[in-house]
């Protein structure tokens, strides 16, 4: 794959230039670049002058034998800064993403083709990012938006090589810049409304000595209030990476990410919610000791620290053999908080009643207390992928090993909140905490999940024809042992659990160069996704006779997923094209359902859905600058999803919901971008186009389509002394402050009462959704040395 060039502040990639020329090696594949430090993720390919990229960085010179788009950092670097991944990759073919703030610090949510982010595969420099537990995406934890060289949306699978359990819908990969040769820096800072500030600095070592070595060390942070309720988003975020390269296409590079946030959660809304009160379902932002109320916005915090690293390395052992290496590193502590009135007198222990004490209330002199109750989760997730690659000629023969093991610890205390502040006296649910009668610490779930993972793989690559014609095969078999402990007593399995699966998983491909200009190319891939690890366990409230509100499901299978593309690519000389049409078949689909259970606990878990299929075209379309430094980016996505099975809901029924479209599809979207740039004024126009969504399965409920509508426009200035082209700029997002649901965060069965298959009245259920971001106006000023 190559790259063009973009503006200076995104120094050039490592080169490698002799094992790039090879035939065999640089032809397109299916094992694709995860790893930062792969030959085809890092050679560019120079077009000219600077801010000529097609669609203003939206689109790269691309030979996959499958679908993927490309934002690089010339798009990047005019959007506004600190935005998440998910907001920078919303024009793109196929993608629905919406956040519930406007610099993206308070989380997103996203879909591609209509699957939704536990589907898709992200990684960064190589290694996972999605939740090991229940495969969520938290974009707020990732990456500086500055430190991104390049973003790869692989709309219908992700490479043999991804280290992913979940990515049965494709995959997201991102990659930082690397270090540049010489001394320098940069500096930038945002002001906005919502009194959201940002402040980043970047400063690059240089070659140290006589050395190869050279790095970079940055550090972020931004503030912004709530806009449409108390409290405010606080991040404070860190990254270095250091590469060392000689040789012959030796690469060795080390990345170290960490990140601490505090935010207030935003909630969800019903749409009889957002019918009666719109953006103004928020927390209350009054306290009053004599009558505590837990939906003060002090008592619904979300807090979390983030540490991930990875070192990506590429070794030439022999003119025709290649090794990389990827080991990371990944560790996560946070919660999501929420408030409760809890008894003294009589709390559950499993089948037992019991009182509790809690500092100095007990069931002597209090009967009951307004209590914090975090969901705490803290992971740690060790891992390695191996590639080891024979070049002979016109072949490529890669063999690989990926192991993982994680362990994620998830509790649920209940501890004392400050009556005069309303704050929680801890926001990790740190002591004193309820105590039951037993000696015992009180929690809602007291989990520990332990996932190993094996999987290896093989790919085969034929280059015939002087690389006009690639064949492709591989396969991935994949053993995953997960076991859990539940602290919890009385539960349906028992306090261990024990879930064990494998799978094979081919893939093949097709690409033919027509011409320079025109390529043909198809493929065909499986994928599949063990259930979320909540299926394991017991938890929430306890009632005598029914046990757990919710009850482990060991007999969830999982998700499999058979993907099929054919497509054609047009890339001239002024214009760039793709067309893509895609299938893919699920057996199992496993869908996110939003639960509340009677004592206010909020929680995901996968509901099988049956099988479903999809038929549906991608397109897009982007120029190099056409009449007066123009650049204009056109996306488009036409899907029509069906679920083949009929659900049940829940009773022991069914509802009729075979042939009906699949829920969290829009069966439409558009996306449009223009950009101007004559190397000292530029400006960006942006719109996106979104269909309804359904959230129930039998089409009961839905959120409306939406369109909204982003400008940019800024001014680079010359260098004046050691400042390197200071530039001002504004970016607008969301200009006509379209207040919309941007998300079905889950997924019911029906939404009103119904019928179901075998004559049952199944009575309707509320779905959540979220609330999308306003209008948002920011001003940055930035300057490199």
């Amino acid at each position: 794959m190559a790259q063009t060039a973009t503006a200076p502040a995104a120094p050039a990639a490592v080169q490698v230039p002799d094992q790039a020329a090879r035939q065999g090696d640089n032809a397109p594949s299916m094992m694709g670049a995860t790893a930062p430090t792969d030959t085809r993720s890092e050679v560019l390919e120079v077009h000219g002058q600077r801010h000529t990229a097609v669609g203003g960085g939206m689109m790269v010179h691309e030979d996959a034998a499958k679908s993927r788009s490309t934002v690089t950092s010339e798009f990047i670097e005019k959007q506004t800064p600190g935005l998440n991944p998910m907001q920078l990759i919303q024009y793109l073919p196929g993608v629905n993403t919406s956040s519930v703030d406007p610099l993206g610090i308070n989380g997103g949510q996203m879909t591609m083709r209509g699957l939704n982010q536990t589907q898709i595969g992200f990684t960064l420099e190589g290694f996972p990012i999605n939740d090991i537990g229940n495969y969520a995406v938290y974009p707020q934890e990732i990456v500086d938006s500055e430190n991104l060289r390049m973003i790869n949306v692989e709309q219908g699978s992700a490479d043999l090589d991804s280290p992913h359990i979940s990515a049965t819908g494709g995959a997201v990969d991102m990659y930082l810049i690397d270090p540049t040769d010489r001394f320098g820096a940069h500096l930038d800072g945002t002001y906005g409304n919502y009194d959201s500030k940002r402040i980043f600095a970047r400063v690059n070592t240089g070659l140290i000595g006589r050395s190869h070595l050279k790095g970079f060390m940055s550090f972020s942070y931004a503030d912004e209030h709530s806009w449409r309720g108390p409290g405010n988003q606080t991040k404070f975020h860190g990254e270095t990476k250091w590469v060392n390269a000689w040789g012959d296409g030796n690469v060795i590079s080390f990345s170290l990410i960490g990140n601490q946030s505090e935010s207030i959660l935003f909630p969800t809304s019903t749409l009889a919610t957002w019918k009666s009160l719109g953006i103004h379902n928020t927390y209350s932002d009054t306290w009053n000791p004599k009558s505590p109320s837990g939906n003060y916005y002090k008592l619904h915090r979300n807090p979390f620290t983030n540490i991930y690293a990875s070192a990506p390395s590429t070794f030439t052992l022999t003119d025709n053999l290649t090794l990389t290496e990827t080991p990371y590193f990944w560790y996560g502590n946070g919660n999501g908080g929420g408030a409760y009135n809890e008894s003294l007198k009589s709390q559950q222990y499993g089948a037992q009643s019991l009182s509790a004490s809690i500092g100095p209330y007990n069931a002597s002199n209090t009967s009951s207390l307004l209590l914090y109750n975090p969901s705490n989760t803290q992971t740690y997730r060790p891992g390695s992928v191996t590639k080891l690659s024979l070049h002979t000629g016109i072949n490529r023969l890669t063999v690989g090993y990926w192991f993982e093991y994680s362990k994620q610890i998830q509790t649920g205390p209940y501890s004392l909140v400050n009556m005069e502040t309303g704050a929680p006296l801890n926001e990790y649910g740190g002591g004193p905490n309820l105590v039951l009668s037993n000696g015992i610490t009180a929690q809602y779930r007291d989990w520990m999940t332990q996932t190993r993972v094996n999987t290896l793989f093989i790919d085969d690559s034929l280059s015939l024809l002087n690389n006009r014609l690639t064949l492709e095969g591989g396969l991935k078999y994949t053993f995953i042992n997960r076991q859990g402990h539940n602290f919890l007593p009385d539960t349906s399995t028992g306090p261990y659990v024990n879930g064990s699966w494998q799978e094979p998983l081919p893939a093949v491909s097709i690409r033919y160069k027509i011409n320079n200009e025109n390529q043909l190319f198809a493929s065909s891939t499986t994928n599949f996704r063990i259930p979320q690890n909540t299926s394991l366990f017991d938890s929430g409230a306890y009632k005598k006779g029914q046990g757990y509100a919710t009850k482990a499901n060991l007999n969830v299978k999982p998700e499999i997923s058979i993907s099929e593309e054919f497509g054609w690519r047009y890339q001239g000389p002024l214009v760039s094209s793709t067309i893509t049409y895609f299938h893919y078949n699920f057996t199992n689909r496993l869908y996110s359902q939003t639960v509340i259970d009677p004592t206010g606990y909020t929680y995901s878990r996968s509901i099988n859905g049956g099988g479903s299929h999809a038929d549906g075209v991608d397109f897009e379309i982007g120029t190099r600058p056409i009449l007066y430094h123009l650049r204009p980016y056109f996306s488009a996505e036409y899907v029509n999803a069906r679920t083949d099975s009929n659900v049940g809901a829940g009773n022991g029924d069914y509802v009729f919901s075979k042939g009906k479209f699949a829920p969290q599809t829009p069966k439409y979207q558009f996306g449009f971008h223009l950009d101007y740039d004559d190397g000292h004024l530029f400006a960006g126009y942006g719109l996106k186009y979104v269909a309804k969504q359904y959230s129930t399965f039998i089409n009961d409920q839905s959120i409306p389509d939406y369109l909204t509508m982003d400008v940019n426009a800024g001014y680079r200035f010359k260098d004046i002394g050691p400042m390197k082209a200071p530039t001002l700029r504004l970016n607008l997002q969301n200009i006509t402050n379209r207040h919309y649901l941007g998300f079905v965060n889950g997924t019911n069965a029906n939404g009103l009462s119904t019928i179901g298959v075998h004559g049952t009245r199944i009575a309707g259920g509320s779905t959540s959704y979220t609330i999308a971001a306003p209008f948002f106006v920011g001003g940055t000023a930035s300057v490199d040395f």
